[in-house]
């Protein structure tokens, strides 16, 4: 087990892990922008380093800075937390070039199923249904020869994409010019890759992700599925686990599947597998994150398995404890992601309380919120029962969740929860535009 680890990201993921290992009795090591100089993961961490300016760029990607800092500060590991640097796997390679264990994937796993292209093909070979698309497209040529084989409307979608940037819904031929030049824009702009790719567009579905964890040993279970449907232009809003929409045998059937696709890929770690999942009852695979996920937190309420800690024993060497049949997906839980509207001070701030309620968060009375990282505060994420209850003790944490100075998306999020297409549970991606 390691003894020290640097956390190379911010917010609240990095405020998680730290705690985490804390629990794990293990030294923490923060690194910092100064933009995030007064951030509560400075202050939480056993050693604190600034590695540059308020540009990402220049700090939170900056893999050389990093690696020096983990190496002066004689840190065993690195949690890359999730975004930033966290599927990159020219940095997981600098990381094990200098004897620095990487908590993530191998980088041959990364290199393979970081490719959300060529992953589909992995993963169809395993056993899972992929979405009719292509692989990665090079020209616009390609792009219409292939939206008239496959049939409008189709989905263009940037190879390292994530966080619902470099994607685009083309309807028509008319569309796919345009379409195709700003998906390799903005797949270059934050990713530094402009490769593109074509899917199928599934219509109406629902985006069902699945909870994976595999160990060096080759077991592998299934900690649940989420249902992120709510989500505006691709940037999920509410998770909830289970999905209202499966039932116990379709829930079955698909960890079965997922778990004998990622056994067979050789994954070793935290991941999760991505689904459209239609009307008819039919999962489409799109791709696989290798790496912790925002709404991990979700999966930790219903089943009371802590992932950040896994992950790091399993970066370890060491074997999981717990069978597939051991884990309990009894209950409801509900996460919803508290977002600011516009840069501010906290002014006063009251997290809720109560059973089963939780809210991971950087944020402090006094704190900065810049405008030079995502615009996620935290994450409130509830438990109980039924989902009936889980409904109710939402809204009411919502109601209580004080965050002043800064506008968020609070009065939202609790207009969606509290929405009648919510609530009854028959809802899909399409919510937002009923």
């Amino acid at each position: 087990m390691y003894s020290k680890i640097l956390i190379a990201n911010r917010g609240e993921i990095a405020v998680r892990i730290i705690r985490a290992c804390k629990e794990m009795g293990i030294a923490t090591v923060a690194v910092y922008s100064k933009a995030d100089a007064e951030s509560l993961h400075v202050a939480l961490a056993d050693e604190s380093y600034c590695i540059g300016e308020a540009d990402a760029a220049d700090s939170y990607l900056n893999e050389e800075r990093i690696v020096s800092t983990a190496l002066a500060a004689k840190a065993q590991a690195v949690h890359p937390g999730y975004g930033f640097l966290s599927e990159n796997s020219h940095f997981a390679k600098m990381c094990f070039q200098n004897n620095i264990a990487f908590i993530g994937p191998t980088v041959e796993n990364m290199e393979r199923l970081s490719d959300k292209a060529a992953v589909k093909e992995i993963m169809s070979a395993a056993g899972l249904t992929g979405i009719p698309g292509t692989a990665v497209l090079a020209s616009l040529k390609d792009a219409a020869l292939a939206a008239a084989k496959i049939g409008y409307p189709v989905m263009l979608k940037a190879r390292s994409g994530g966080g619902g940037r470099g994607i685009r819904l083309v309807g028509n031929e008319d569309e796919l010019s345009n379409a195709f030049l700003a998906a390799k824009a903005e797949g270059e702009a934050a990713f530094g890759d402009s490769a593109v790719y074509m899917e199928k567009y599934v219509y109406p579905a629902r985006h069902i992700e699945i909870q994976i964890l595999a160990d060096e040993a080759g077991n592998v279970v299934c900690l649940g599925e989420r249902d992120c449907s709510i989500q505006r232009k691709n940037q999920k809003l509410i998770e909830e686990s289970p999905s209202p929409a499966i039932d116990d045998a379709q829930r079955r059937d698909i960890f079965t599947k997922v778990r004998r696709a990622v056994g067979e890929v050789g994954y070793v770690g935290v991941g999760t597998l991505e689904f459209l999942y239609d009307s008819d009852g039919h999962f489409y695979f799109m791709e696989m994150n290798v790496r912790l996920q925002v709404e991990h937190t979700v999966t930790e309420s219903l089943t009371q398995i802590d992932l950040v800690k896994w992950q790091i024993r399993v970066a370890s060497g060491i074997e999981l404890d717990f069978s597939q049949e051991e884990i309990d997906l009894k209950g409801s839980s509900i996460e919803c992601r508290i977002n600011a509207l516009a840069p501010g001070k906290v002014g006063f701030l009251h997290v809720p309380g109560g059973p089963f309620v939780r809210f991971d968060t950087y944020l402090t009375a006094g704190a900065q919120v810049t405008p030079y990282y995502d615009a996620l505060l935290g994450k409130l994420v509830i438990y109980a029962n039924t989902r009936e209850e889980a409904l109710r003790k939402m809204k009411a944490a919502l109601c209580e969740l004080m965050i002043e100075g800064v506008e968020s998306n609070i009065a939202e999020q609790i207009a969606i929860v509290g929405s009648a297409a919510f609530m009854s549970g028959d809802y899909n991606l399409d919510f937002f535009n009923k």
